[in-house]
């Protein structure tokens, strides 16, 4: 089982920047890891990806060591546990509400002592029965990691209690269900949303626990940074393709090129 590039960057005080990858071509996770990206975020909350496709996912990011951060669907404790078993290396779980609900994940997911992870070892993790039990079951624990999303009011009322759960690794703040939930859709300028920011990153580090959350833009980045957040994530690939290839058509259009489209269409939060 290997070591965790973004845990290594984490404990020695560095923040990682990470992107997320939606389309199910190994390719493209393979060429983020080889680009030396240390941490791609793969979900399974939204999209369609097995639990297969999810490991074969995986297997092509190891290629240029990164590691990966697996979303599965809220209360979906024994499909997170498989996605460790496949070679994640850490999971981030959504829409978490109270301290009780991260403790059960945190039981899922880690071994005794810490948990009540179940153990079968055949999987990418071990990797595939190749290292001792005792060396793996205390690696397992160690180099895996756990973030807790607090994405609406419920769940940022009770962060602080969230946070000093053992095991919760970081509170990572969600602002696109939170301002929904919330009543400020998509207004990332409102005040409500810088103050549920500090509201998470304040109960991280009365914890002594990491936050992050997604950045909008390099100074945005910043100003997180400034903040302490430890994980700052940005893009992805869908978005990164269509604001290619809209760029592609606005070079183009002065040469006399047109399109069949909808120029006015939503172009969404590009999260």
């Amino acid at each position: 089982m290997r070591n965790s590039r973004t845990l290594a960057k984490w404990r020695a005080g560095k923040p990682v920047l990470g992107t997320t990858l939606h389309f199910n071509d190994p390719s493209v996770y393979e060429m983020a890891g080889l680009l030396g990206f240390d941490l791609l975020w793969m979900d399974l909350e939204h999209h369609a990806h097995s639990v297969e496709t999810a490991a074969n996912l995986m297997r092509a990011a190891r290629v240029g060591g990164a590691d990966i951060l697996a979303r599965p669907a809220k209360g979906e404790f024994l499909r997170a546990a498989r996605l460790l078993e496949a070679g994640a290396n850490g999971i981030i779980y959504p829409r978490c509400a109270t301290a009780e609900e991260a403790a059960e994940l945190v039981q899922n997911l880690k071994f005794p002592p810490m948990g009540i992870r179940g153990l079968d070892g055949s999987g990418a993790d071990m990797p595939y029965g190749m290292i001792p039990l005792t060396d793996y079951l205390g690696k397992a624990n160690r180099e895996t990691f756990i973030l807790v999303q607090v994405e609406d009011p419920v769940g940022l009322e009770n962060a602080e209690a969230i946070a000093v759960v053992d095991g919760v690794d970081m509170l990572f703040f969600g602002p696109g269900d939170y301002s929904v939930q919330a009543g400020f859709p998509g207004d990332f300028e409102n005040p409500k949303y810088y103050d549920a920011v500090r509201q998470v990153a304040d109960a991280a580090k009365a914890a002594g626990k990491w936050w992050g959350t997604p950045a909008f833009s390099p100074e945005h980045a910043q100003k997180l940074l400034d903040m302490g957040a430890m994980l700052v994530t940005r893009a992805g690939d869908v978005t990164l393709l269509r604001l290619a290839l809209m760029k592609l058509k606005e070079e183009f259009k002065p040469l006399g090129f047109t399109f069949n489209d909808d120029s006015s269409r939503n172009t969404g939060l590009g999260l």
